[in-house]
């Protein structure tokens, strides 16, 4: 197990802010499913806690991306969550269910595991200089951790196929008009709005929000079993031999560094 990657502070009883740090690009890889998993049991077991903030250690990348480099055998034989799913699925199918409002306060990059993270959030607010993206599609792999279909129902079909089959970055003006994220805010104030907003709902009932929220659930979200085949069929496409020298030469421009191909992956797997 690698260092804490998942900081928790505490502001209130109801409010917690949770901040990731996991590398120089703050990638996602088993030791963070792991970590979520366990911090995901902590949020569902508190009985004050009202609304959680997500948000990076890194201005850059908020979560890059899942870590290629990561062991592929570990991560297929990790043992399913208590939903019946993989671990990685199970962890964002639980975090859009838990009682509290779940908000992420987007800065810098979120692309690949780093979108399907917080498209399982309830709320996303980003910085005027977030980046948001599916890029999966350019490397020859599907999509893992059910975007098809969050997105789908965030963005509808037809965005949905854009961003996804396009694997393009979407800039936060550009994310935020077609319904990816909620709002855009300037880089410099987001952590004031974000706390702010936060503040607000973790001083209103408990009972009231999280209500709400499970009734909201029911309207809106997949069913679970929807998210099982995209896992299947990123299994079945990540890793191909065909599709090493796409990804060979991401690495050779600079993939998974903070300077490179990083700054521009959705151009760059087009090339």
């Amino acid at each position: 197990m690698t260092g804490e990657q998942f900081v928790v502070d505490e502001v209130s009883s109801s409010y917690w802010r949770v901040t990731f740090e996991n590398g120089p690009v703050n990638l996602l890889d088993v030791d963070s499913v792991e970590q979520l998993a366990s911090l995901i049991l902590r949020i569902e077991a508190s009985p004050t806690l009202t609304v959680v903030v997500f948000t990076s250690a890194n201005p850059e990348y908020f979560i890059a991306h899942w870590d290629v480099r990561s062991d592929r055998e570990r991560v297929a034989s990790m043992q399913p969550g208590p939903t019946g799913l993989h671990p990685y699925l199970d962890n964002f199918v639980r975090l859009s269910k838990v009682p509290p409002v779940t908000i992420s306060a987007i800065r810098g990059r979120a692309r690949g595991a780093g979108s399907e993270f917080v498209l399982a959030t309830d709320i996303r607010f980003a910085g005027d200089r977030a980046v948001l993206g599916q890029f999966e599609v350019g490397i020859g792999s599907v999509p893992g951790g059910g975007p098809m279909a969050r997105l789908a129902r965030l963005v509808g079909r037809g965005r949905a196929a854009e961003i996804l089959l396009g694997a393009d970055d979407f800039p936060a003006e550009l994310a935020e008009r077609y319904g990816y994220v909620n709002r855009v805010v300037p880089d410099a104030g987001l952590d004031s709005f974000v706390d702010a907003f936060a503040r607000r709902i973790a001083g209103f009932d408990r009972e009231a929000v999280t209500s709400t929220k499970a009734l909201l659930n029911v309207a809106s979200l997949p069913d679970d079993e929807e998210f099982r085949p995209g896992l299947a069929a990123f299994f079945r496409t990540a890793g191909r031999p065909e599709n090493a020298p796409r990804v060979r030469a991401l690495f050779d421009q600079g993939f998974q560094t903070p300077t490179g191909v990083e700054q521009n992956l959705g151009r760059a797997v087009a090339h």
